[in-house]
This record gives structure tokens, sequence and C-alpha cells, in this order.
């Protein structure tokens, strides 16, 4: 896995009996079937409704929920924690993605979308009549409660919350804010781009209970958590909550609901978890919901014999056992689609071990090194042809309104030839399964570019993660075709944890001229897929600091201009010039079984790292 980001975007012993809910119904979607193009499988159409029950779900190692109070520190932010555990207690103002589609789901949205006025300054959003499980309503005073939290969290600790952008966005952007019944008025300290704030900042909005949570003590008054000093006491008792685990289902802060779903059973040892329907839930759901239980595995091998053996209801299928899949199709559906996000192999533009500095910084070594990857060949090989091509930072699939044309074309058509003259062109004697050297130093055409010295050579390193076995996979090839255009590199493998403490220049600075080239994954991204805070000069998580005044000029405008396609235009440009060498998607492939129904979006849904099981019931 990579870095979560940005996570807006699996149960022990789960309470008996089912509870009828108030209101019942589906999401946006049809219930017709679902196989999008570029899927591995298909989702069937809606069954029958038989009856509720309890529903078993997989979590993959290392991914159980580590964190309760929906504002989230860095430490404990992933997409598990967030919308595998979280969203089924407290919902977001805007629901993204819509099943498969990187567009909300209105019908799942507490809230409904944002009116802009004042030069897209001024931002207005307005909450439905839901409820909370205590019967009391939910007001645009229950969003302002947790922006007051989260600009608290991150006055103490900018590490609070993992979502948080110095300067960008919600908290920082908010020079006042009116909550008025059901509407939550916002005003901007400047004019900024009314889509990506949308989708990127304020959809994440989760209102919180201000009735039961606004205090500073278990048995305290409900304070004023307007006064920042207030909003302090309330958010250190609420993350204190937090860390005590071993309270999760007894504390009765955690009781107040407004998901589909509450708490019943928390083990603190292995972190399953075991949820029941919440009967005051407003949102779509089925018929009748069906309980829930998470089952953590401590490795993949368990969790496929988990479901070989039909023991689990809804699992995953780890990728080396893709090709014993046919031998449960018969107990389960099986559907794959890449999640919206990005894998890459990035560059160090700050190591000058053997002048790579100098050398990556030209663009035709970027353009050149991208002809090397054949993408198209790692998902046959690698991939079991269950994955999508991605040449930048927005994959080809899933479709997304921002894709751009270069997202669907490869700029750079896999071709170790055309790496070679691009090379030769540019001053390098090429010696094919040798080490090329620059022959022709200089500024001038046809020349190595500045900072390069005559005799040096195209050698360097390239970190990888082992897990998971695609990756080095994918490398290796890399480094065998490269070798078959004169460039060296030499493979170190690491985990996942080392490489983002060591290799990462911001970070450790110490450690900059320990690697060239790495790759530990990539990145989530949301349905408004800008680039901010990766491909940015100065970015938090622009891990080989890739500098581009241009590209800093076209990220800025994905999140301040008026512009609908200042977002296509970023990833057009950054595609283009390969600030990372970007890598197929790989298919989440998940499982249920056949006698396990429910709107086809809720089961697509998965494949996206959310979890909807209000909508899932036995059709037998």
């Amino acid at each position: 896995m990579g870095l979560a980001r940005p996570v807006y975007r699996l149960l022990a012993l789960a309470a008996v009996g089912v509870t009828v809910l108030a209101a019942c119904g589906t999401s946006s979607s049809n219930n017709a079937g679902l196989k999008p193009n570029g899927s591995y499988g298909s989702i069937p159409a809606a069954g029958t409704f038989g009856h509720a029950g309890t529903i078993t779900v997989a979590f993959a190692p290392n991914t159980s929920p580590t964190w309760i109070f929906p504002v989230t520190p860095g430490a404990n932010s992933s997409v598990y924690t967030s919308y595998q555990f979280q969203y089924e207690m407290w919902r977001p103002l805007s629901w993204f993605p819509d099943g498969t589609q990187q567009k909300e789901d209105p019908a799942m949205s507490l809230a409904n979308d944002p009116v802009w006025s004042n030069g897209d300054t001024t931002v207005s959003i307005t909450l439905k009549n839901w409820k909370w499980s205590d019967g009391q309503p939910i007001t645009a005073k229950d969003a302002e409660f947790w922006i007051d939290l989260a600009q608290a969290a991150v006055k103490e600790n900018p590490a609070n919350w993992g979502n948080y952008s110095p300067g960008l966005g919600i908290p920082d952007q908010i020079t006042s804010m009116t909550a008025n019944g059901q509407t939550l008025t916002l005003n901007l300290n400047k004019a900024v781009n009314p889509v990506w704030f949308w989708e990127d900042s304020l959809a994440g909005v989760i209102p919180l209970p201000s009735h039961a949570w606004a205090k500073a003590s278990a048995n305290g008054p409900i304070l004023d958590f307007t006064n920042p000093a207030n909003a302090k006491a309330i958010y250190d008792f609420l993350a204190a909550q937090s860390k005590s685990v071993s309270t999760y289902v007894s504390n009765p802060l955690w009781q107040v609901v407004d998901g589909p779903y509450k708490l019943t059973s928390f083990n603190d040892t292995t972190d399953a978890f075991g949820m029941a329907p919440n009967a005051a839930y407003n949102g779509p759901h089925a018929q009748k919901v069906s309980n829930i239980q998470s089952v953590p595995f401590t490795s993949d091998t368990a969790e496929w014999n988990a479901v070989k053996s039909g023991s689990i209801d809804e699992g995953y299928v780890p990728f080396p056992d893709l090709p014993q899949v046919k031998s449960v199709e018969k107990s389960y559906n099986v559907f794959g689609y890449p999640g919206f996000e990005f894998n890459y192999v990035t560059y160090n533009f700050k190591d000058t071990t053997g002048d790579f500095n100098n050398i990556i910084k030209q663009f035709y070594i970027r353009q050149a090194f991208a002809h090397l990857e054949d993408e198209q060949g790692y998902i046959n090989a690698f991939f079991h042809g269950a994955g999508g091509l991605a040449y930048g930072p927005v994959p080809a699939i899933p479709p997304s309104p921002y894709t751009p044309s270069n997202a669907t074309n490869n700029p750079y058509p896999f071709s170790v030839s055309d790496a070679i003259t691009i090379l030769k062109a540019n001053g390098w004697t090429v010696t094919p399964g040798g080490t090329d050297v620059c022959s022709k130093p200089g500024t001038g055409a046809g020349e190595c570019g500045a900072g390069i010295p005559a005799g040096t050579k195209l050698a360097w390193n390239l970190i990888y993660g082992t897990n998971p076995a695609i990756i080095g996979e994918q490398v290796t090839d890399l480094v065998s075709q490269a070798k078959k255009a004169g460039i060296e590199i030499t493979l170190k493998s690491d985990n996942f944890n080392h490489m983002i403490a060591t290799y990462y220049d911001s970070a450790n600075p110490s450690g900059i001229n320990l690697w060239a080239m790495e790759d530990f994954g990539g990145f989530s991204i949301s349905t408004y897929p800008t680039t901010n805070e990766i491909f940015n000069t100065g970015g938090t998580f622009n891990i080989g600091e890739f500098s581009d005044p241009h590209a800093d000029a076209l990220i800025k405008a994905s999140t301040t201009s008026s512009n609908p396609d200042a977002v296509k235009n970023e990833a057009s440009y950054i595609t283009e010039r390969q600030p990372s060498l970007f890598e197929p998607v790989v298919d989440n492939i998940q499982v249920w079984k056949t006698g396990i129904s429910g709107d086809p979006n809720s089961f697509g849904s998965l494949t996206q790292f959310q979890l909807n099981p209000e909508f899932w019931y036995f059709t037998k």
C-alpha cells in the first residue's frame, strides 16, 4: 500500500437481532448490475431480499481501525480507519465517490451541494433533515463544531489532523463562519476553485453531535465551542477518549451517531469490531439492515484460506492467489477494479551522487526513461490482467471528468529503441548492456545538459518496497529494460515504513544522497485529483523535491481559479513532464458470497475502499 491521501475516502461479535430502520431504499444507482469498462468480473443485479443477519467482513493485515474520534491524527490516518470504520457511524457532508464512479452520490450526502457567492469567497451548504441516534436534529452547528475542533487540533500540532494542509482549505482559509439552522456559511480569505474546495475540503467535514460532545470531561457541562479555549479543551478531552481503545463500546460518547451503524464490540487486542444497525439512520439502506462483524487477518494467506473454506462472507483476493480465483467462483461473486489512485517510481532531484540531480532534471532523461516502462506487459505478466493503465497522476481508469487526453493515450510508448535514440541525440554514448557516458557535455543542442561533466555515467540506485510483491516484479523488469539502453540501476529492497522515514528529502535531509529513485507504492487521490502537496515546490508529500514553476502555477490554479478545466490542465502537464515514473494501477479484487446481495454500487464501492454494508442482505 502507499500513502493514503486524502482521507475523507473490514468488523468482533455483533449484537444479535435485526432492527427495522425508519427509512429504507437504495442509493442513487440502479440495480441492474455493474461491469464498468476495465473491470475484473462483474457485479450481478440486486437479488430478492430474504432476510438480514450478521455479515462477516475481512480486514487485510495491518488495516484494522486505530482511532474512533473523527478528527484523525496523521499517524492513524488511513482509508481503513476513516472509510471503513468511522464512516459507518458518522457521515460527511458530501459522499464521494458514487460506487466506482468518481462523482458525488447525492442520496448518500448529509447536505445539499454548496452555493457560492462574493466572487468564490463565500460558500453556504445546507444540511438535510437527518437526526442523531438520540433523536436530536443534525444542524449546521454540528458541522461548525467539527471545524472548530479541527482548528483547535492543528493549532496544538499540525499532525493532529492527517488531512491538514497549512494555509490551504479548511480550517486555515476560513475567516468567519455562521451556523443558521441547517445552513453553514463560510467566508474565506481569498477566492478558491469552487469544485476543489468542495470535493477536497468541505465535503470531508463530518458533523459531530455538539449537544453531547461539546464538553471537556465526562460529566462536565456543555461548553460554547466557538470560544477557542473551550474548543481546545473539548478537543483534548475527545482525543484522550479516542486513545482509550478498551472503552470504545462502553463510552456513551461514541454511541451518539448519525451513520447506519452503532458500535457493539471492539477487541482492543485484535482491533476486531462488531456493529448493529442505527434505528434512527436517515440515509438510504436495505429493507432491513444486517449486523456487521469484522474479521482481521494476520496474513493474506490466512484470509485467502478463509475464502476458500467459505468461512468469511465478504473478503478479497490477494494478488498472488488470483490464478486460483475460479476455484471459489461457485460460492462467491468476484469483482475487481482499480481505486482512484496513482502508483509511481519517484525521482530524487536533490541527490548529488554521480550528478544524478543534474541528470534527472533534464526533461529528455525522464522522457527516455518513460519509454523503458512496459505497462501493458506488467499488467499481463504480473497483474494477471487485473489492472489499468496510468501514464500520469490521473489513471485511465476509473474514468474521471478530469482525465486529460494523455492519460488514456500513452505519450511515451514502451520502446527501448526510442529511449536509445533520445539519449544519443542528447550527447550520450550509448552502450547497450553496459553503461552510457556523457561524451558531449554542455548546454547546447545535442549536448548532455547543465551540470553534467564529460564522462558522467548513467548509473544510480533504486530503492523499492517488498510488499506487495508486484512492486519488485515491476522494477526488476524496468532495470532489465534500462540495461538494454545502457542505464545501470542497482536495486535495493526495503519496507514501506523505513523508506518513508529514510528516503524522504524534506522529512529526512540527512538521507538526501542515499537514494536516486524509489518505489514505495503511491497515493490515493480525491475525486478532484489535484497533485497539490505532491508535485508543487515545497509540497508536504513532494518526496524527491521536484520543482517546476509552470507546474506550480497550474497546481495553484487548480485550487484558486474558477476555471473548471484547471485540474485537467494540471494533470496533463504533470503527465507530460514526468516528475516521476507513473505505473499501472492494480485492481482491488473483492469477493462476497453468492447468497448475499444488495445495491450493486455498494459492492463496487469496496474497490474504492468504501464499506457500505447497510445495503447488503441475505437472499435465502
